[in-house]
């Protein structure tokens, strides 16, 4: 910071280095009991510490550097431990009002001007406010992925192929299909029907508890997909209900074998792969 001497500056990094260990151990025994929370964040405390002390003789471009890097990890060590993000903002504000009060000390007992003591309160709380934006920018960031990395594992589970035979797979479809559903319901479709080289595919329709235009529109573009890849499609679990849907919608199945139960449909198929059940 320009105008003030380093020799202030070092003496602020000073007191604070000094004391890093004995501040982090005060919080972690305070968070354990406001919030039983016991996951070890000391390191991250001491990281931060010492990323405020050294900020007050680097460059502000550098010091912004150092606490992007410190809350990019500690983001990373709430949202793989499941825990929330004000924990974090807890302790920067926390270690704000602790330095702020060592700057206030140091410049009573070296007689800082009144602009040297401003400055500094200054660039501190820049960086502290730099600190929040990060950490925060990080953690949703972090916890976005691993809700979509999740829900990605939830689709995967929801839309399986399951081979039943060398030649004939199910694929049972539970719920309904949205747009973004129906768009893996094909990947998946395609890839396993491919991959477990199936000359039958069942799709059964047993808990799917609404058939629109747009649902049915979905299916026919997987279907085709499959038929292209030479595998044959059978529809199952049609209800009388979802039958007279698809009548009053005009929906129409073309010439594909829809059966009411999924028994049939495995008979049908078995028919004509010979294939003992």
């Amino acid at each position: 910071m320009q105008y003030i001497q380093q020799e202030k500056l070092q003496n602020i990094r000073e007191t604070i280095l000094k004391r890093k260990e004995e501040l982090a151990e005060n919080k972690r025994q305070d968070l354990a009991k406001s919030h039983n929370v016991y996951t070890d964040l000391t390191t991250f405390r001491i990281d931060l510490l010492t990323t405020y002390a050294d900020s007050f003789l680097m460059e502000k471009e550098s010091a912004n550097e150092a606490i992007l890097h410190w809350g990019d990890n500690m983001a990373d060590l709430l949202v793989n431990h499941g825990l929330p993000l004000n924990l974090a903002l807890e302790e920067i504000s926390y270690y704000r009002d602790v330095i702020g009060e060592m700057i206030k000390e140091e410049a009573k007992n070296n007689d800082f001007s009144l602009d040297a003591f401003y400055q500094i309160i200054s660039y501190l709380n820049t960086i502290v406010d730099h600190a929040i934006q990060f950490v925060s920018k990080s953690y949703i960031k972090d916890y976005t992925e691993k809700i979509n990395c999740a829900q990605y594992a939830i689709d995967e589970l929801s839309v399986p192929v399951v081979r039943i035979t060398e030649e004939i797979g199910i694929l049972p479809l539970v719920g309904n299909l949205d747009t973004k559903r129906a768009q893996y319901l094909m990947e998946s479709a395609l890839e396993k029907g491919s991959q477990y080289k199936l000359k039958w595919l069942i799709i059964d329709l047993s808990a799917v508890p609404i058939i629109d235009t747009m649902v049915a529109n979905q299916l026919f573009k997987v279907i085709a997909g499959l038929q292209l890849l030479g595998i044959e499609v059978v529809i199952s679990g049609i209800r009388p209900e979802i039958a007279q849907t698809m009548v009053n919608l005009e929906i129409k199945v073309g010439g594909i074998r829809s059966f009411s139960s999924l028994h049939q449909a495995i008979q049908y198929t078995n028919s004509f792969t010979g294939s003992l059940m």
